[in-house]
């Protein structure tokens, strides 16, 4: 693993995370849920939204470029670069109240996007270098986050916003 642990591999597979020989997708998206429990949920509402899509602009051109210099080490959109998911699950949560349901929920449906790729998920992963490993869960991220947002003005007291 010498030639294939680099500053690029170690940061892209968020500090080894993707390295886990199974569900390396899954166990990046779950780092981004521990992240995302401890931050202050004030970071999560409309008054911040514009330092948080700030944050989260600077983040994904990050993963872009760190899974652009990964790819040529790991191959193209390795499964064990996992900084991707960080961004796409920010974009799920974006926005939405901190409650455990919102949490799990959150978690569940950003892998059931980015694993099933609908339209046009699949096809951003075209896009070249490092931005198709980076925009297709930026994708997954928005579909999750627009289905969450219409579940809860279902079903507002189920994820705890009543």
């Amino acid at each position: 693993m010498t030639k294939r642990l680099t500053f690029s591999t170690f940061i892209g597979s968020l500090f080894g995370i993707g390295f886990i020989p199974f569900a390396p997708g899954t166990f990046g998206t779950l780092f981004a849920v521990i992240i995302y429990w401890f931050i202050p949920e004030s970071v999560f509402t409309i008054p911040n939204a514009a330092y948080y899509f700030g944050g989260l602009a600077i983040l994904s051109v990050i993963s872009a470029l760190i899974s652009t210099s990964a790819e040529k080490i790991l191959g193209k959109d390795a499964g064990t670069i996992v900084i991707d998911e960080l961004c796409g699950y920010f974009v799920t949560v974006a926005l939405l109240p901190k409650t455990i349901p919102v949490l799990i929920y959150s978690f569940i449906l950003f892998r059931v996007f980015d694993i099933a790729k609908p339209f046009p998920i699949k096809q951003s992963q075209n896009i070249k270098a490092g931005w198709g490993v980076t925009v297709d869960d930026l994708l997954a991220g928005i579909y999750a986050n627009v289905l969450i947002q219409i579940l809860i003005k279902l079903y507002p007291k189920f994820f705890g916003t009543i």
